[in-house]
């Protein structure tokens, strides 16, 4: 029985000021670390077109095998959520712990495939010059995946305390040094010697350590209440099992939703340079908005995970009614910016007497409104996949999502934009049908079998 006073009381003006409180400082930390990738793709772009895409193709080598071990990362935040309502100081640092236990051992499982990738990128059918330099950024890149991982773990330890603003400022911390690392080793400025891509492999490599010591500093000298790394060493194997069983499926979820990207990527290809430049702008955009929706996601996890651990259907409830509708507000602001400014936004992407200028924007003006579109069921399904890792529930999420992406959402592309000719526009419009059929079986997930469930247990 929930009584008054309680979070369950909790008015909308009191759960959208908490929605925002802890949301701004993850959307800005989400922006911050889009800003890394664009700075490395913007200065390797100035130095050198082979440099730009050897790193353009590392880094979605890179990214597909962290967001896969990012899974144990993710289930660290709803755990702890859910321990800090519950008041179990205990659990909180044991949770996190295995979490950085299950992140370093994934992390050294990976490091070989960073090490030697060269065989791999060719295996995939890349060419030798591209693979070699793609697999000489990862040779030194790569032992960056196990610090990105710790602090990945870390980050969200820190959300689900409600400690974003600390996430937030490590990250834009990082951003700035990346830039200057990149600056300084890349073209060989203050001294340093010009090392070109390896030089971003670097830069990358000590953006990512940097950011590792400024957690773990700011936890033992800061924020120490947990004693995290105190008797690190001992094992754990009731809450590792947990941290695992809960995490594996939030990382096949997120490489499922990235495969679905990288499969639309290759379809625009088949049509051609223009379509496939066309893409990756309008998909630009639509990556930077998400950010928003991906914060508003994060804060579902956080306040669903504390909900959960004082059994607070109600509280629940709105909470997820109201980050919904949140996020539903900002794609329809999206929209309308979207359609009513496609020529300016794909310019920001192109020099002004680009010979392909023309084309690409009559390419591009197409996708932007599909991508307006697309942020609208983008946006709704990340939140229900918050709310419901929120609510430790990930296995049939997983599922459910692989189902929309993979088995509706690519064949919807290859048919509307091949067999029917459909074009750039019918790969987007797939897109948009996979994820759509994806929020409408995660919230139906959500509100007609986990809510009822809850609200019947209290």
């Amino acid at each position: 029985m929930n009584t008054p006073g309680t979070p369950s009381t909790m008015t909308t003006s009191g759960h959208v000021r908490a929605i925002l409180t802890l949301g701004l400082p993850l959307i800005g930390g989400h922006l911050g670390q889009i800003a890394i990738g664009v700075t490395d793709t913007v200065m390797l772009g100035w130095y050198a077109v082979e440099a730009l895409a050897a790193v353009t193709l590392a880094h979605t080598y890179f990214f597909s095998i962290f967001l896969l071990g990012s899974g144990f990362a993710m289930a660290v935040m709803p755990l702890v959520a859910t321990f800090v309502a519950e008041d179990a100081d205990t659990e909180i640092r044991r949770a996190t712990r295995m979490g950085l236990w299950l992140s370093s051992g994934f992390g050294l499982l990976v490091l070989p495939l960073m090490i030697w990738s060269e065989p791999i990128l060719l295996a995939l059918g890349q060419g030798s010059e591209l693979a070699a330099n793609s697999a000489a950024y990862l040779a030194i890149a790569g032992f960056g995946i196990i610090p990105a991982l710790l602090v990945m773990v870390l980050k969200s330890y820190l959300a689900a305390l409600e400690r974003t603003q600390v996430v937030f400022w490590i990250t834009i911390v990082a951003a700035v040094t990346n830039g200057l690392a990149n600056y300084a080793l890349i073209f060989g400025n203050w001294g340093v010697p010009e090392l070109g891509l390896k030089g971003a492999a670097w830069a990358s490599l000590v953006t990512q350590c940097m950011s590792l010591a400024l957690v773990v500093g700011y936890l033992i000298f800061i924020e120490p209440r947990h004693q995290l790394f105190v008797r690190l060493w001992r094992p754990d194997s009731v809450m590792l099992a947990r941290v695992f069983n809960l995490g594996w499926p939030i990382g096949l979820t997120m490489l499922s939703e990235t495969g679905l990207f990288a499969a639309s990527a290759l379809m625009m290809g088949w049509l051609g340079t223009i379509p496939l430049a066309a893409h990756g702008i309008a998909l630009q955009w639509a990556s930077i908005t998400f950010m928003v929706h991906l914060g508003l996601s994060n804060v579902a996890t956080i306040r669903a995970g504390n909900a959960y651990g004082r059994r607070d259907a109600r509280h629940l409830a709105r909470g997820a009614r109201i980050t919904t509708v949140m996020s539903l507000g900002f794609s329809a602001l999206t929209i309308i910016v979207f359609l009513a400014l496609p020529e300016p936004l794909i310019s920001v992407f192109m020099e002004r007497d680009d010979p392909a200028r023309a084309d690409i924007l009559a390419v591009g003006v197409g996708l932007l409104a599909m991508a307006a579109l697309f942020q609208l069921v983008d946006g709704t399904q990340a939140i229900a996949l918050g709310v419901l890792r929120g609510v430790q529930d990930t296995t049939v999420p997983m599922v459910l999502a692989a189902i929309s992406y993979w088995v509706v959402g690519i064949p919807s592309s290859y048919l509307l934009g091949f067999v029917l000719g459909w074009d750039g526009l019918g790969v987007w419009a797939g897109l948009v049908i996979g994820l759509g059929v994806a929020a409408l079986l995660l919230n139906a997930r959500f509100w007609t079998t986990i809510l009822k469930r809850l609200s019947a247990a209290t």
